[in-house]
């Protein structure tokens, strides 16, 4: 039986005359991700903007949002948002943060508790965040992105150079402000999840961008004296079977628990698989044709190829080494 093989042995595929095109798409998708951040902004959810959350089930019948909406207004608490979960026997509110600090907040609990009461409801989840905690929260999970950013190009810099550093960063950030984009666009709520979200996607976009990385290191070590761009293209063909089958593992995942898993993990799948594959593209397309602007090897084209070992032989000018096989 022969093994399946979605990306064929040997693949010559021009990958730096197709970053012409991605590019202008990549910035273009920055350029909306910012507009979209800062006219319509992202929806924070309750761990960064403060306020309750309170998931409440029926007991015997399917709840009637419309009448949970009357009782609820009628206690005039400022923005209240009723969502159903699940079934039509599981509704999620929110409510506004109230001025009085911590106590105003624990008092809406009992004031939503009183109007809807204990006989047909089951309180199953109750949350309580202050103006100063969801502050901190966000304060807090921004410079976890930062700081994961910057480690990962010290590591970069330490393991190859400074130039592979900043192409990742580059790389990561990328997908990071793509990661926003969806937010501002989709609406999900943006809190803690969120965050997580974007740190893993961070953390898979560096470990394909590094094994790309590592076979340009490869290449550019063996092949003295070929031109950059065919070193990109070359690495970037050796490894893409690895790179599609990761990709298309993980997603298959992603997509159950998107469809199986409910509701309470479908806002972060949702955003986890545009994060991988937006992360995928990317170290593809970003990753190695942001190397050709820091000059790492000047461009030969009328130079031989000649493998850099020992009894090697010179090939024909202009021409491309059999790839190795596939990482």
């Amino acid at each position: 039986m022969k093994p399946l093989r979605l990306v064929p042995d040997g693949t010559t595929y021009p990958f730096m005359k197709w970053a012409k095109v991605r590019t202008p798409i990549s910035l273009l998708l920055i350029v909306v991700s910012f507009a979209l951040f800062f006219t319509v902004g992202v929806n924070s959810g309750i761990d960064f903007k403060g306020g309750t959350v309170m998931e409440v089930g029926g007991h015997s019948q399917p709840i009637d949002i419309a009448e949970v909406r009357s009782k609820l207004d009628a206690l005039e608490l400022g923005e209240v948002q009723i969502q159903s979960i699940g079934n039509s026997n599981e509704v999620l509110i929110r409510v506004a943060t109230q001025p009085g600090g911590d106590e105003a907040q624990q008092q809406v609990v009992q004031k939503v508790r009183a109007a809807l009461g204990e006989t047909d409801y089951d309180y199953r989840r109750v949350e309580v965040v202050g103006p100063r905690v969801s502050g901190e929260l966000a304060w807090t999970g921004t410079l976890a992105v930062l700081f994961t950013i910057a480690g990962i190009m010290a590591y970069i810099w330490i393991r190859f150079e400074w130039q592979f550093g900043l192409a990742a960063v580059a790389t990561l950030v990328h997908d990071a402000i793509l990661m926003i984009g969806f937010f501002a666009l989709t609406q999900i709520d943006f809190n803690l999840q969120s965050l997580a979200a974007i740190l893993t996607v961070i953390g898979y976009s560096l470990n394909d961008t590094v094994v790309i990385f590592d076979r340009i290191r490869e290449i550019l070590r063996r092949y003295k004296q070929m031109p950059m761009s065919d070193v990109i293209d070359l690495a970037t063909n050796q490894t893409l079977a690895r790179t599609i089958m990761t990709s298309l593992t993980i997603l298959l995942a992603l997509v159950s628990l998107y469809l199986f898993g409910g509701p309470v993990v479908r806002s972060f799948t949702a955003s986890m698989i545009w994060g991988i594959v937006v992360a995928t593209a990317s170290s593809i397309f970003i990753g190695g044709p942001i190397l050709i602007y820091f000059n790492l090897r000047p461009e030969k084209t009328d130079a031989a190829v000649k493998p850099a070992v020992k009894g090697g032989s010179a090939s024909k000018p202009g021409a491309v080494p059999t790839p190795a096989p596939r990482g």
